[in-house]
């Protein structure tokens, strides 16, 4: 008798949004059905069944397995439940989102999801206009987007009175602003449920005590839902103050290795990723080789960096090596939010190929439709984020690429690490990446003739290398990522440096700061006629100060032009002690900070003293003025020694 065969697995095909109890309203369905969304996905399945009812949920899912439309379904209902609208001026559900790219995203949603509701629908032309939202007799929804830097608290407010919306999508310092107000209201009788998006990330900013300030303005018998792809310990600690008997549902994915071993997955099933092994002079020319070779060409690509002055310096410079057609856009944390909204927007909406150039900002939360390719020029200091940088692609069931690039040497190690992790990653085999070192040569010669051809472009190299050097040290795998074993030649071949910026990090090594290529930094020009010219008229009061003082003018000759670049505005008769502080100069950041503290400092010191004026008799203010001048004359003749006695030179930033 043969074998008994063991039955087929027959794959149940995943329920239509129809079919689940209560069944949704016909206009959700709708809504639904023309953004093409056939069945709901395991969290949204989930989330529904549980959140629909009068229960907390804390809800962990991968990155791009629609959270959104999990919490936003089940706050909708909850809201359009009763038989009377909400009084005005009355908040019925809050939604918070660590950045305001993400609550804007969430806004948008919100907003074309309500768009299938007639009498929410009527209502959206009142939150464009100056005209004050009228009463309704049925529940509607009315939203509001917060978002500091964009518009002032008091016109928030302003808004909020006029549109007397019900619910808040907001970032967290603003909404904690807009509910210390009188006028806004969350009674318990009305207040429906709250929602902290990406609540991990809320708590790893640092708005913990915001986040503690808007629970104490909220009713304690209310829904919350916290949602996020990974559980950090601090949310945890919040679960156990701000929520009554929560539901956690987690949502993972499970993949097959080889030998039958079933491993879960921190990312979708349609991600592939993948990894280089390239020396810094070959990355950028590999990154070229990979949009070139993609078929069919990626549309929208994020590469991401470790900072800011990284995105700034490569968003001028990339374009001269990068393949024909590709437009390139830059989102970083200082960037000006009108600037940061309008890049944002560009990208999402982009019909031609573009990439995004951008730092951990974008890592999170966003839904960036149709992203095909992400590249991580830098590996992120925190592994975790690692996943949410992968994220950024394969969303929704679409198939995406995510590589990241790592050095020759320790820094393959990485992989092993994210193996660990649950996150494993296998080597970019198709397309076949393979740069000489004549193409990486190409690479460099073009990043530093327009470095030469302009002294700001050279400047923001100096920076961004300098600030990319600072997040090297920081990174929390110091055992793969170490400072020893950088290659600090070749890695100012990758980045087009006309010369190795002064740094402690190459104090006591034999490094040639010029790279071999003789090139007088000293005489680049700034491409903008105005500030050169400014440049050489100090760069002539600077000559003629040191002449005054009797210096040789061939001691100076190489260092003079430095002190008329921009980061060195000084002017020419400036004392020993500030030429000091000003060669010193720290790349941190910290010195222009303390600056601002001191200025603040005098300020108040002002005010006392204005303060102390007022009530003092004509007798004590002539003393007190006899004082002032006799410290003002010391302080002159001190000056005045030490610049006499100091011999130091003013060795610029350049």
């Amino acid at each position: 008798m043969a074998p008994e065969q063991p039955l087929p697995r027959i794959r149940k095909a995943p329920k239509s949004w129809d079919a689940l109890t209560p069944s949704l309203a016909q206009w959700v369905l709708d809504y639904l059905s023309s953004m093409g969304f056939a069945h709901p996905t395991p969290v949204q399945k989930s989330c529904l069944e549980i959140f629909r009812g009068n229960k907390d949920v804390v809800v962990e899912a991968v990155t791009g397995s629609g959270k959104t439309l999990a919490f936003l379904l089940p706050v909708v209902e909850k809201l359009l439940r009763g038989d009377e609208p909400a009084k005005r001026h009355n908040v019925q559900g809050i939604i918070i989102s660590p950045t305001r790219e993400l609550a804007t995203q969430t806004y948008n949603v919100l907003l074309a999801l309500i768009k299938f509701h007639a009498r929410s629908a009527e209502l959206l032309q009142f939150a464009k206009s100056d005209e004050k939202r009228p009463t309704t007799t049925e529940p509607v929804i009315v939203p509001q987007l917060l978002v500091g830097g964009t518009t002032k608290a008091a016109e928030d407010l302003s808004t909020f009175l006029r549109l007397s919306p019900n619910i808040l999508i907001a970032t967290p310092g603003r909404l904690a602003e807009l509910l210390s107000s009188q006028y806004v209201k969350a009674p318990s009788s009305s207040f429906e449920v709250l929602i902290m998006d990406e609540a991990d990330r809320l708590l790893d900013l640092g708005f913990s005590q915001e986040i503690t300030r808007i629970l104490g303005y909220l009713p304690k018998q209310r829904r919350t839902g916290l949602f996020s792809a990974s559980l950090s310990e601090a949310v945890e600690r919040l679960i156990t103050v701000g929520l009554l008997y929560p539901h956690k549902i987690t949502v993972r994915v499970k993949s097959l290795k080889d030998g039958g071993i079933i491993q879960e997955r921190k990312t979708p099933m349609s991600l592939q990723m993948s990894y280089i092994i390239a020396p810094a002079s070959k990355k950028m020319p590999a990154l070229s080789q990979l949009l070139e070779k993609l078929e069919p060409r990626p549309q929208r690509s994020i590469i991401f960096f470790s900072t800011c002055m990284a995105v700034k310096y490569f968003t001028r410079v990339l374009q001269s090596i990068l393949p024909p057609g590709f437009a390139i856009m830059s989102l970083h944390g200082k960037l000006e939010p009108q600037v940061r909204e309008k890049n944002f927007e560009r990208f999402v909406n982009a019909t031609s190929p573009s990439i995004l150039l951008t730092t951990d900002i974008a890592a999170r939360g966003l839904d960036i439709p149709q992203v095909d390719l992400v590249v991580q020029y830098d590996p992120p200091t925190d592994t975790k984020v690692f996943i949410h940088r992968c994220g950024r692609a394969g969303r929704a069931g679409r198939r995406g690429l995510a590589v990241v690039m790592l050095n020759p040497g320790r820094e393959e190690g990485y992989v092993q690490l994210l193996d660990v992790r649950q996150t494993p990653i296998s080597p970019l085999v198709r397309p076949p990446i393979d740069v000489s070192d004549e193409e990486a040569e190409q690479a460099a010669a073009k990043f530093r003739a327009q470095a030469q051809a302009d002294r700001e472009i050279f400047q923001l190299a100096q920076r961004a290398f300098v600030s990319w050097a600072r997040s090297y040290i920081e990174h929390q795998a110091s055992s793969i990522f170490r400072v020893a074993d950088l290659d600090w030649l070749d890695l100012g071949k990758g980045w087009g440096l006309l010369e190795l910026p002064k740094m402690p990090e190459l104090k006591g090594r034999s490094i040639d700061r010029s790279l071999g290529l003789g090139i007088d930094t000293e005489a680049v020009p700034f491409r903008d006629n105005l500030r050169e010219e400014k440049r050489q008229e100090e760069l002539a009061q600077w000559k003629a100060e040191k002449a005054r003082r009797g210096a040789p003018a061939s001691a100076t000759a190489g260092t003079a032009a430095a002190a008329t670049d921009e980061v060195g505005r000084e002017a020419a008769a400036i004392t020993a002690a500030a030429l000091k502080r000003k060669k010193n100069a720290a790349w941190s950041g910290k010195l222009e900070q303390e600056d601002t503290k001191v200025a603040r400092r005098e300020k108040k010191r002002r005010k006392r003293e204005a303060e102390r004026s007022s009530t003092m008799t004509e007798k004590e203010k002539e003393e007190q003025k006899k004082l002032e001048e006799m410290i003002s004359q010391v302080r002159k003749r001190n000056a005045a020694k030490a610049l006499e006695d100091s011999d130091e030179e003013f060795e610029g930033f350049g």
